[in-house]
């Protein structure tokens, strides 16, 4: 049998369990939400996610609903010209959404869309198996016994090694761990939910118990609420920014920005500039860094349509130590919002 030989280096990295679970990630991560398949796509796809292997990146994120499909079939692409190790990586991807298929059946968490939408995003990715499979939002209109037995389904018949939550309550991730353990069946082990200093009530408030009792873990998405946390509207949209490629979903953000609560932000912003610049970092490494610091967050979600943006959020790692106590107190004094 040929030896695997190894192509990861985890340079500075920090690595932590993915909740309960002996799987280890990237403390930051990939992902490929509004990019990839959309405004991105071809080698800068491959080259994006090189760039954040090499800053020792192991983890990286999808879903069916990602450009219909397309984040799927991009990010396969790039895995299959790249070459890794597949023991070497971790991937996750979501279903629920669907892929804007107009069959009822194409979308929502009964257990045909879960095992049949599993199997779509696999032939999509070109892979026998993904690492996690989250449910991408809760769904009411199935007994939660059935959702999580088509779960436990799709890791028995070896299509992924765990499942998840995205955006679920802390009340529907109790009552799918209940009917886990009352049916001998899988309970999920992670949430991936919105976070960032700007958005932390349902994070640090709601999910706590889920924490202790469990040590459920996280996967957060939008760390730098979409770009607001790094400075680059403080003075108006840049062209190339998120809100000016993607103006149909922010447009409640775009408005926000000239309320009043938006000038607060922007100015909150412009103090956690100058704590970023006393140690040595940028603005959008703060907020990477800060989110990171939380001890219930396993990974930190990237978004990037760049090769220099993923180097440049990847120096958040350098930041971590020198969140101190009393860094960490004089960002709260900013922000002024912990639940």
């Amino acid at each position: 049998m040929p030896v695997v030989e190894s192509k990861f280096d985890p340079k500075d990295m920090e690595f932590r369990r993915l909740g309960p679970a002996g799987l280890k990630v990237s403390v930051l991560s990939l992902g490929g939400w509004l990019t990839y398949g959309g405004t991105q796509k071809g080698s800068i796809v491959k080259d994006c996610m090189q760039a954040a292997w090499d800053q020792g990146i192991n983890f990286f994120d999808t879903a069916e609903r990602y450009a219909d499909g397309e984040c799927e079939l991009e990010m396969g692409q790039a895995f299959k010209e790249l070459k890794w190790p597949r023991d070497e990586y971790v991937l996750t991807t979501k279903v629920f959404f669907g892929t804007s298929r107009k069959e009822p059946n194409t979308r929502g968490l009964s257990k045909k869309h879960i095992v049949e939408g599993l199997k779509s995003s696999l032939a999509r990715l070109e892979h026998s198996y993904v690492d996690v499979v989250f449910a991408h939002r809760h769904d009411p209109d199935v007994p939660m016994k059935e959702i999580v037995e088509a779960f436990t389904q799709t890791i028995n018949m070896n299509l992924a090694y765990y499942w998840g939550t995205s955006e679920w309550s802390a009340e529907q991730i109790q009552e799918a761990c209940d009917i886990a353990e009352k049916y001998n069946l899988i309970a999920p082990i992670v949430e991936q939910p919105q976070y960032n200093a700007f958005h932390r009530e349902r994070f640090e408030k709601e999910y706590a118990p889920l924490y202790k009792k469990y040590q459920y873990g996280t996967t957060i998405w939008s760390p730098l609420d979409s770009g607001m946390l790094t400075g680059k509207y403080n003075d108006g949209i840049p062209d190339d920014s998120r809100f000016a490629n993607n103006k149909d979903f922010f447009k409640s953000k775009i408005e926000e920005l000239k309320s009043e609560e938006g000038q607060s932000k922007i100015a909150k912003v412009k103090e956690l500039t100058k704590i970023a610049e006393k140690i040595g970092g940028t603005t959008t490494q703060l907020a990477l860094a800060w989110a990171a610091k939380n001890p219930n967050v396993s990974s930190v979600i990237l978004g990037a349509t760049k090769v220099e943006q993923v180097v440049d959020n990847c120096g958040a790692i350098k930041l971590l130590p020198k969140l101190t106590p009393e860094v960490m107190e004089e960002i709260e004094k900013v922000l002024a919002n912990k639940p």
